[in-house]
């Protein structure tokens, strides 16, 4: 039941290119690339993958890492 109330806005912060913890605009993370996806480190530790084309984000899978 919870995840069903955090999860809508949670992909709503991604959409808006924020990060889903600390709300932080994920334009001023850290990248880096890994295995040829750009990945984006946000100030409170979460890992986020930036897919070029279609301009958005997705939370990073541990095997990502």
């Amino acid at each position: 039941m919870f995840k069903n109330l955090i999860s809508p806005i949670q992909a709503w912060l991604l959409s808006q290119g924020r990060c889903v913890g600390c709300g932080e605009n994920l334009s001023r993370g850290k990248t880096k690339e890994v295995r040829g996806q750009t990945t984006v480190t946000c100030r409170c530790g979460r890992i986020f993958i930036h897919d070029l084309r279609k301009k958005s984000y997705r939370r990073a899978l541990f095997d990502e890492i």
